[in-house]
């Protein structure tokens, strides 16, 4: 009896924030295997804001998703059967599995994953992308340094809790920005971050960050854009560097917010930069003996934020734009 893969596709592009409205399931029995492909059944997707300008109809930093394709999609799966030497029956590997949860992939674009050392949810998590993304950001493009005073917007997320984290362990003060009392409460207690602010408590942000970090800031990690960048902008130290990692507050907003404190750059001779992770792939093995180390030794966590079922995917991605995940947001198709 053939296998059956459940996969959802593109069905509209969203104006907004998508949602199940904007994908249909589409099913299908696994073709056989070419030399070379993996039949694999998926245990984590990821789920990443990049999304988002995948599927718009404006540009992207990669080809956007046709209607009727597969979503895109990065995730861990296990080898149910191989036409490839390099890969057998059980292995654990990591590749593009889209929203799907028979997912054939070519040997050459899966990578094997340890499993003596490290958990899957290890692999999804902080030896993941979204930890990758963190380690990069704040070293190669917030020059990171010990003592530097440091903020992280969306800290309560998959890569800012990493980048809080990191920071940490190279000796920063840090200062983690949140919506909620219950982000606020996991950055303050589980992550032991020097101060937190709830942005949604906060009437006037940059009287909140100046409070927070009272000797201004030396490396700005952000995840957000919009206001929040510029009540960060406002609070500069000489010499300061920004990594803009993302834009999450204006991904699906109306019209885009105006940033007014630009000027703050000239008179602090300070830096901003954005990047993509995936310009570092050649160095994804330094990233991770670093952060596996750390990992071992206990001070390093990545908490998951596991959504179940594949047809809940659509669900999890407008999660993100709506503040509701803590953690690395992740779909577990089949709980």
């Amino acid at each position: 009896m053939p296998i059956i893969n459940h996969r959802l596709v593109l069905k509209q592009r969203p104006d907004g924030i998508p949602g199940p409205e904007h994908f249909e399931a589409s099913d299908a029995p696994v073709p056989p295997l070419a030399d070379g492909e993996l039949l694999t059944e998926t245990l984590y997707i990821s789920i990443d804001p990049a999304m988002r300008s995948w599927i718009g109809a404006g540009p992207s930093y990669v080809p956007t998703v046709a209607l009727g394709a597969t979503m895109r999609a990065g995730g861990v799966a296990r080898v149910l059967d191989s036409r490839s030497k390099d890969f057998a029956t059980g292995d654990i590997v990591q590749g593009r599995v889209n929203w799907q949860t028979h997912p054939v992939l070519r040997g050459s674009q899966a990578q094997k994953l340890d499993l003596s050392t490290y958990t899957v949810e290890d692999w999804i998590g902080p030896l993941g992308t979204s930890a990758l993304t963190a380690y990069f950001g704040l070293r190669d493009v917030g020059s990171l340094k010990p003592n530097d005073r440091v903020l992280v917007s969306g800290a309560a997320g998959g890569v800012g809790q990493m980048a809080a984290q990191i920071a940490k362990l190279e000796g920063c003060r840090v200062v983690g920005i949140a919506g909620g009392a219950e982000k606020c409460a996991f950055l303050r207690d589980t992550l032991h971050l020097d101060d937190v602010i709830d942005y949604r408590a906060e009437p006037d942000l940059t009287a909140a960050i100046a409070r927070a970090c009272p000797d201004g800031v030396d490396l700005y990690f952000d995840n957000v854009g919009g206001p929040t960048l510029d009540a960060a902008l406002a609070n500069l130290r000489i010499g300061a560097r920004i990594a803009l990692c993302g834009r999450i507050s204006q991904t699906v907003a109306a019209e885009p917010h105006p940033i007014r404190n630009l000027g703050a750059l000239s008179g602090k001779r300070a830096r901003m930069q954005s990047f993509i992770v995936f310009d570092y792939n050649a160095r994804y093995p330094e990233a991770r003996a670093w952060l596996g180390m750390h990992l071992r030794a206990g001070r390093l966590i990545q908490r998951l934020h596991v959504v179940d079922g594949l047809d809940r995917a659509p669900e999890a991605l407008g999660m993100l734009f709506r503040g509701l995940n803590t953690g690395k947001l992740v779909v577990r198709p089949v709980a």
